[in-house]
């Protein structure tokens, strides 16, 4: 059973915590022989966690990929906007690639990476994990099963969670455009291709609505400073106050501390709240990403789908409700459950399905050992593929145009 030898090109959250620990909980299949990181004390706690000697330890991907090839695939954990050149130069290299969402967010370039893995014979897989977790599985199943008849239309919410969109999308690094992507685009490429996976047709007509709404400068209250940490009289009751939410919200333990800060003690927490980005007043950023949206698709099987992105929610998760001739379907991610309905027998089930350890409730995990397993030329097919990534971000590219064009239909033209 041969052992995949990577190179990682970013070890961010999702570089370290993501294919880092795959490698390090399943060293016998995968390990990581090469990094490039930018932020110094990122790159030395990869490589020392990982045994990464220091001659393949670099400071851009650029350095890194000038080397002569020395790996089998290549992990692109850059930041969204600068996916396209890594990606671009690691097929050119002999390398496989697996990249994180999204692509990129213009149109040619989208294609070009799909067109270059297959000139290079290489294989890129983008990161739609949620392929892979059992929730959508199931959906799947049911509806490959004929179990709704024919599928008429769906309902679908991406519920942001309103303290993951005031660190991402408010505070964080995908707040702006012009250095990241369109929220419905960075976000919801995932849904896109959820929802194209699920009909099971090409969508041809997208039209959206939407804005920001609330995270604002004329929302900002009255003696707010633009510091959560400068004495904000509405500490107690802002929802959005950032020192309670990272220093107490367990959500934020599980996921966010360790980007605000390496040193997550609790005075290097207040250090980072107190000088860097997440301790801003979110009524007090530079922010421009819409904070709501509303998609909706029609596919040239004649399935219709209606999709929300709100980042005003309590919890972080999808919930989708698809129509049939025969049958409907519910699910909430959240909570792992999916509940069935046959008009026919007046059936109903609901199915609880098994959580895993992991990020995207195991997905990625699963994601992984797939995406090894391909490599290794052991038996097995891929979720997802370079060309069903390129029509899901191609949708979420025309929502966002309808959008900046009060709603007006955008048709998509797959030849």
């Amino acid at each position: 059973m041969r052992q995949i030898t990577a190179i990682l090109a970013g070890a961010g959250s999702r570089g370290a915590d993501t294919y880092g620990s795959y490698a390090l909980q399943f060293p016998n299949e995968l390990k990581i022989v090469g990094v490039a990181e930018p932020r110094q004390d990122r790159l030395e706690a990869f490589a020392q966690l990982h045994g990464v000697s220091p001659d393949r330890c670099y400071n851009s991907w650029e350095e890194l990929l000038q080397q002569p090839k020395f790996a089998d695939c290549v992990f692109v954990c850059t930041p969204d906007h600068l996916h396209f050149a890594p990606v671009m130069a690691a097929l050119e290299q002999g390398y496989h690639v697996l990249c994180e969402k999204p692509m990129s967010g213009n149109g040619n370039e989208i294609r070009a990476m799909a067109q270059k893995a297959d000139q290079c014979g290489k294989i890129l897989s983008v990161c739609h994990v949620l392929r892979y977790s059992p929730f959508f599985a199931k959906i799947k199943s049911l509806l490959d099963q004929g179990a709704v008849g024919d599928l008429i239309c769906i309902q679908h919410i991406e519920a942001i969670g309103y303290w993951h969109m005031a660190h991402s999308f408010v505070r964080g690094n995908w707040r702006r455009q012009d250095e990241s992507n369109p929220i419905i685009l960075a976000k919801c490429c995932h849904d896109m291709d959820l929802l194209s996976w699920l009909v099971g047709s090409r969508c041809k007509t997208v039209s959206s609505f939407g804005s920001l709404s609330h995270f604002r400068p004329e929302n900002k209250p009255v003696g707010a400073p633009d510091r959560c940490m400068d004495g904000c009289p509405h500490r107690d009751s802002c929802p959005y106050y950032a020192p309670r939410f990272y220093l107490e919200d367990p959500r934020a333990q599980a996921t966010f501390v360790k980007i605000i800060s390496l040193d997550t003690s609790r005075q290097g927490l207040l250090q980072a709240l107190q000088t860097g980005p997440y301790g801003r007043c979110v009524y007090a950023c530079d922010n421009d990403a819409a904070d709501h949206q509303v998609v909706n698709l029609l596919y040239e099987n004649g399935v219709t789908v209606n999709m929300t992105m709100s980042a005003f929610t309590e919890q972080m998760g999808r919930v989708i409700n698809l129509m049939g001739s025969h049958g409907q379907i519910q699910g909430n991610l959240e909570s792992n459950t999916v509940e069935y309905w046959d008009f026919v027998s007046g059936e109903h089930q609901v199915f609880h399905l098994k959580t895993y350890a992991g990020g995207h409730s195991g997905s990625d995990h699963a994601m992984m050992k797939s995406f090894v397993a391909l490599l290794r030329e052991e038996q097995g097919n891929s979720l997802t593929s370079a060309t069903a990534s390129v029509e899901s971000h191609l949708m979420a590219l025309a929502a966002e145009e309808s959008r900046l064009h009060n709603g007006c239909p955008m048709e998509l033209d797959w030849n």
